[in-house]
């Protein structure tokens, strides 16, 4: 009895050691930190049910799990978006939705998000991803930002190693064309989003289209339930205007790092959060703005670091 405890005990160690890894796989690919956790759970349940003693790379075979389980929840996600897309309101088309951000404050390190945000994965970047089919997802992610060869990731998805670099290029393709790579220095990020801001509390839109790229595109996920909606406005103008409305919460708007690059979570007086903002700046100037609103989701999220300073 004691050698089967300390058995699953090694085998407990051996998966709590690849966890961050695991992790990190499975929120680029479902984009969703709770559905994240949920795949981690079930590859613990399938790892904890096999004999893995002649697996000779553990942390291979666990990808491959993880990635399984997140291609069926893909599969299904997409099953479910075969309804039709729900109305976006006033002056914008139905966009996608907004994955769940990472957060935390500039200047707080946090480990295990580092493992989460290795290889640069902006908020921009992951929203383009929720657009991929199911297989694009999986062979872009695993290939392109884990380095898998494609002869492992075929069987996955179904595919032939050449199908499958297709799928990934494809992705790759759609990938780069409507997420550019944000500036890599923070500070010069965190320049253009307060310039946002100033302009923005100060209603002046000729500041704030002087900030914005002028093809800049926002995009907003609120609503709740089925009241949900998504909306996508693009040009500096259009964006602009939009901004001035929402200059009554650029005093309320606590700067933040989302998914590694400059952003912020707009908290009210009452501790409520009211949205949380991600910027794309490239070379000074904004060229994408995703935007979370929906109450529920906002609600779900850990912001009491946020809270805890919003008198600073």
């Amino acid at each position: 009895m004691d050698d089967a405890v300390d058995e699953k005990f090694s085998r407990a160690v051996l998966f709590e050691e690849q966890r961050p890894h695991l992790r990190a796989v499975a929120y680029r690919m479902l984009g969703s930190i709770s559905e994240a956790e949920d795949a981690l759970q079930e590859a613990w349940l399938r790892y904890d049910r096999t004999d893995t003693a002649e697996v000779d790379n553990l942390g291979g075979w666990l990808t491959t799990v993880v990635s399984r389980v997140c291609l069926n929840l893909l599969r299904a996600r997409a099953q479910r978006r075969e309804e039709p897309l729900e109305p976006a309101g006033p002056g914008g088309e139905p966009g996608p939705r907004i994955p769940d951000p990472l957060l935390r404050r500039e200047g707080v390190v946090d480990p295990e998000q580092e493992v989460m945000l290795a290889d640069s994965v902006g908020l921009a970047l992951m929203v383009v991803m929720e657009s991929l089919s199911p297989a694009e997802r999986v062979a872009f992610v695993l290939h392109d930002m884990f380095a898998v060869p494609f002869d492992e990731i075929a069987p996955l998805i179904e595919k032939t190693a050449a199908a499958t670099r297709q799928l990934a290029s494809r992705a790759r393709r759609k990938v780069q064309g409507q997420a550019p790579a944000p500036d890599p220095d923070l500070g010069r990020q965190r320049v253009a989003v307060d310039a946002f801001f100033a302009a923005a509390r100060n209603g002046d839109l000729g500041a704030l289209v002087a900030v914005l790229d002028p093809d800049v595109v926002l995009r907003s996920d609120g609503g709740v339930g089925m009241a949900r909606h998504t909306v996508v406005l693009s040009g500096s103008a259009t964006v602009a205007g939009q901004a001035v409305l929402w200059g009554k919460l650029s005093p309320f708007a606590r700067p933040a790092l989302i998914n590694g690059t400059a952003g912020a979570v707009v908290i009210g007086d009452n501790g409520r959060a009211l949205s949380i903002m991600a910027f794309t700046v490239v070379d000074d100037a904004i060229v994408a703005i995703d935007v979370l609103t929906d109450p529920e989701r906002l609600a779900a999220l850990d912001l009491s670091d946020f809270r805890d300073h919003l008198n600073d």
